[in-house]
C-alpha cells in the first residue's frame, strides 16, 4: 500500500506542470474520478483545511491524502514520491549554477529574472482577485503594502501578518464560514494538540535562532519561519526567503531571483525552491545537505499543521472569528506580496524597454489567452537571449 502510495504521487510528481492551482486539479482528477480514494466531498474538506493554513496548499493536501489513506508512513510516501523529482532538479541546478558565467549563460539567468517578474505578477493578480474581492480587504493590503515599501524590516512581516487578523475579527465579519465535514482521520484530537504544540515550539525557536551567519541550524530556523508564514499561496513566499536569504547577505539577488524563475518551468511542488537556496547557501562544502536541511525545514511546518488539524477542524472551523481572521491575514499577504514585485523582483529583472515589453507580452498571454505556464516560460528565455544577441550582448 505504502509503495503504491509512493508510485501514484512519484507519476504526479513528475507531470504535475503549472503550479498549486493546476496540482488541485490533477489531485482531484486521480483522488476523487479516477482512484476514488475520496468523495467530492471529503476533497472539498480537505482543500478548505489546506487553504486555510500556511504552506504549500498542493503538498499539504497530497500529503493529507497520503495521511488518509495510508496512515503516517502513507502521509510520508506521498510527500516524497510528489516532491524528490523537483527536489533533485532544482538541487542539480544549485551545483550548476557556479559553472553558468558565460555570455549565454548570463542571458539565459536574466531570462529567468524576467521570468520571476511575470509569474509574481501573474500570480498577484489572481490572488488579488480571490482574497481582497471588498473594500476592508483592500484596506488592509494597501496598508501592508506600504508598510513594507516605507519601511522593509525583516521582523515587519510577522507583525503585518498577526496585525491582519486581529483586524480581520473586525473588518471581515461579513465572510462566510468556513466548511465542516467528517474525515476519516487515523489519530485523535490528543496527537493532533500534541503536533500543533511542536509545531509552534519549533516556530518559537526559528525566530529566536533565525538570522547571522549561514549555518545548518540558522538555515533550518529561516526556512522553518518561511514555511510557517505563508499564507494565501506559494508565491507569498517570495518576500518571505529574500528577506531570510538575499536581505541576510546568504544569496546575491541574481542568483535568488534565477533559481524562482526555473522552479516555475517544472513539474511538482514550488516550495521545492528550497533545494536550490539551500545548496547555495554558505554553510559549508556540503551542498546536498544544506538542500536536505532547507527542504525539510520549509515544509515541515505546514505538514505539521495539516496533521494536527484534521482531527481539530471540526471545532476550530466552528469558532466564530476563525474565517475573519483568516480573511485577514490572506489581504495582508496579498499586500506584501505587491511589495516584494515593486521593491525586488521587477527591478531586478526590468533593465530596459525591451525587458518590459517580453514581461508584458508574457503577461498578457498568460492572462488573456490562456497559455500554459512552461510555454511562457520558454518563450521568455528564448525571446531574452535573441535580444541580447541581436544587440551584441552575446
Amino acid at each position: 500500500m505504502h509503495l503504491r502510495i509512493f508510485l501514484v504521487f512519484l507519476r504526479l510528481g513528475l507531470t504535475s506542470f503549472g503550479g498549486p492551482i493546476a496540482h488541485l486539479g490533477y489531485f482531484r482528477e486521480e483522488f476523487v474520478v479516477r482512484r476514488r480514494w475520496l468523495s467530492e466531498e471529503e476533497y472539498a474538506q480537505l482543500l478548505a483545511i489546506c487553504q486555510a493554513l500556511p504552506g504549500p496548499a498542493s503538498s499539504q493536501l497530497g500529503f493529507a491524502v497520503g495521511l488518509l489513506r495510508g496512515g503516517w508512513r502513507g502521509g510520508v510516501a506521498a510527500f516524497l514520491g510528489f516532491t524528490l523529482p523537483s527536489a533533485l532538479l532544482m538541487l542539480g541546478l544549485a551545483l550548476l549554477a557556479p559553472r553558468l558565467d558565460g555570455p549565454l549563460a548570463q542571458s539565459v539567468v536574466h531570462g529567468l529574472k524576467l521570468v520571476a517578474v511575470v509569474v509574481v505578477a501573474h500570480g498577484l493578480w489572481g490572488m488579488a482577485r480571490s482574497l481582497v474581492p471588498d473594500g476592508p480587504r483592500a484596506l488592509l493590503g494597501v496598508l501592508a503594502f506600504a508598510a513594507m515599501t516605507f519601511s522593509g524590516a525583516a521582523w515587519l512581516q510577522l507583525a503585518l501578518i498577526a496585525a491582519g487578523g486581529l483586524l480581520g475579527l473586525v473588518l471581515c465579519r461579513h465572510v462566510p464560514a468556513l466548511p465542516v465535514a467528517g474525515l476519516a482521520v487515523r489519530h485523535g484530537r490528543g496527537a493532533g494538540l500534541v503536533l500543533l504544540s511542536l509545531f509552534a515550539a519549533l516556530l518559537v525557536a526559528a525566530l529566536l535562532l533565525a538570522g547571522g551567519e549561514a549555518t545548518p541550524l540558522s538555515l533550518a530556523a529561516a526556512f522553518y519561519e518561511a514555511g510557517a508564514l505563508v499564507f494565501g499561496g506559494g508565491h507569498v513566499v517570495l518576500p518571505l526567503l529574500e528577506q531570510s536569504t538575499v536581505a541576510s547577505g546568504w544569496l546575491a539577488r541574481d542568483d535568488f531571483l534565477a533559481g524562482y524563475g526555473a522552479a516555475q518551468v517544472l513539474p511538482g511542488p514550488m516550495f521545492s525552491l528550497a533545494a536550490y537556496l539551500g545548496a547555495l547557501a554558505p554553510t559549508g562544502d556540503a551542498p546536498a545537505l544544506g538542500a536536505a536541511i532547507a527542504l525539510l525545514a520549509m515544509f515541515l511546518p505546514g505538514l505539521l499543521l495539516v496533521a494536527a488539524l484534521l482531527p481539530l477542524w471540526g471545532g476550530l472551523a466552528r469558532l466564530r472569528g476563525a474565517s475573519p481572521a483568516i480573511a485577514g491575514i490572506n489581504a495582508v499577504v496579498v499586500g506584501l506580496l505587491a511589495a516584494a514585485l515593486a521593491g525586488t523582483v521587477a527591478p531586478a529583472g526590468l533593465q530596459g524597454p525591451a525587458d518590459v515589453a517580453i514581461a508584458l507580452g508574457a503577461l498578457a498571454a498568460l492572462l488573456w489567452k490562456r497559455v500554459n505556464l512552461p510555454w511562457v516560460v520558454a518563450a521568455i528565455v528564448a525571446t531574452t537571449v535573441a535580444v541580447q544577441a541581436s544587440a551584441g550582448s552575446l
